[in-house]
Formats: structure tokens, C-alpha cells, sequence
């Protein structure tokens, strides 16, 4: 599904300074129905990654292709329906408007969508994470994992062929954590490509295979030899 081929991205820095490689010759595949985590070290690349991955930055050298598609140097135009039809999006930050409900939310991509009829998508996004009963809560009605889980609404309600998860338990309880993985879990059981940006290993163990970065290069890349953490839980609620 995805191929990154020696990757690489620079950053200059102002008044001259030495540039920063955030990556560094990264070559690596995510295949369909995988729940990949990228992980490592605050600076280690991992959201630099997730960028690319994303098509929210463009790499300095190297091939992204998706599906076969070569995306590496679209236009921005380009990237943006891309992203909107084939991507959804996760962030440790909700990014929820507060004075809209859970569905006007997970609804608002719908607004950039080509598709000939959106109707019910919002309410079946938020069936499957498990909030049918909270559509017409805000924000501020909602606890935190409620609030995650809106947004991994959100992220599902184009049925895009790949989630980004940015730290996307880094502002919840333990509890919560365990909920919005556990919907994740559920959603790659599914058949949905996962991929997961963490800098704590225990939120990695959640995957089934766990890609480690310093300093811009992978240095590991391995299928997990037991089963997930979360397999078995239950389902959250």
C-alpha cells in the first residue's frame, strides 16, 4: 500500500545556520491491513514521518508512492484531495470545535468530499467507535477518551484506506488511553491500516509491528512476536 524509497528530508535553518536531516535514507512499507508503530525518542524523526506520510510535508530526496502512485511531488492542490479521500487523520489534540456537536465534528470533512451522497456517514463513524448515544454532545459534555473517539470519528468518516494516529493518547488518563486503543484495535481487526506515532512503548505494544527511528534513520523494524497488548479487552464503551 505504501513504499517509502530512501527518504529524506532537510531542513535549513534561518540566518545560515548548519540544516537539520530530520530523515535519513528511510526505506520501509506499510502493507494493507497492517497496525504499524512508529516510535522513538522526542527528535528521533517519528513526526517528521508522520508528515510524509501524510502528504502534510514533502520529502528533500527520495520516492513515496501509494497504491503505486507516485505522491512525492504533488501539487498542493493535488495533495490536499489526496489527503481528503485516501487519509484520515488523529492528533494528540482533538482539534474539536466547542460549540458543535460530536456529528456537525466528525461531519465537517464531508464538506471537501467529491462523493455523489455523505448521507449517514457521520452517524455510522461515530456507531463504530462506540458513541451513537453522545451525537448531539459538544465538546465540552465529553470526557477525554469521548473526545479522542470523535475525532478517530472524524478521521473514518471518508472510509480513507489509511489512519495517522499522532500521539493520539498523549492527553488522556490511562483508562481513556486504553479505550481509544482498544477502538483502533477494533478498526484494524476491520481491515483498516494503521499507522501509530508514540514515544512510549507501552502505547507501541498496542501494534503488530513496531518501527524504531533515531536521529532520522530506522534502526529497527519488526513484527511484534506476541500477540498486541489490547487483543482480548473489551471493546470500549
Amino acid at each position: 500500500m505504501i513504499e517509502l524509497v530512501e527518504i529524506g528530508k532537510r531542513y535549513a535553518r534561518p540566518a545560515g545556520g548548519e540544516p537539520i536531516d530530520a530523515l535519513i535514507d528511510v526505506s520501509l512499507s506499510v502493507e494493507r491491513g497492517e497496525f504499524v508503530a512508529i516510535t522513538g525518542a522526542s527528535g528521533s524523526g517519528k513526526s517528521t514521518l508522520m508528515n510524509v506520510f501524510g502528504l502534510l510535508d514533502e520529502p528533500t530526496v527520495g520516492r513515496y508512492t501509494f497504491d503505486g502512485e507516485d505522491v512525492s511531488g504533488l501539487s498542493p492542490a493535488r495533495r490536499a484531495r489526496f489527503r481528503n479521500r485516501k487519509i484520515g487523520f488523529v492528533f494528540q489534540s482533538f482539534h474539536l470545535l466547542a460549540r458543535t456537536t460530536a456529528l456537525e465534528n466528525v461531519e465537517l470533512p464531508l464538506v471537501y468530499s467529491d462523493r455523489a451522497s455523505t448521507a449517514g456517514l457521520g452517524q455510522r463513524a461515530l456507531e463504530v467507535v462506540g458513541l451513537a448515544d453522545r451525537m448531539s454532545h459538544t465538546p465540552g459534555e465529553l470526557s477525554g477518551g469521548q473526545q479522542q473517539r470523535v475525532a478517530i470519528a472524524r478521521a473514518l468518516v471518508n472510509e480513507p484506506d489509511l489512519i495517522l494516529a499522532d500521539e493520539p493518547t498523549g492527553n488522556l488518563d490511562p483508562q481513556s488511553a486504553s479505550e481509544v486503543l482498544n477502538v483502533l484495535q477494533r478498526l484494524n481487526a476491520a481491515g483498516r491500516t494503521i499507522v501509530l506515532v508514540t514515544h512510549d512503548p507501552i502505547v507501541a505494544a498496542w501494534a503488530r509491528r513496531v518501527i524504531r527511528l533515531d536521529a532520522g534513520r530506522v534502526t529497527s523494524d519488526a513484527p511484534r512476536l506476541s500477540a498486541p497488548v489490547g487483543v482480548g479487552m473489551r471493546a470500549a464503551t
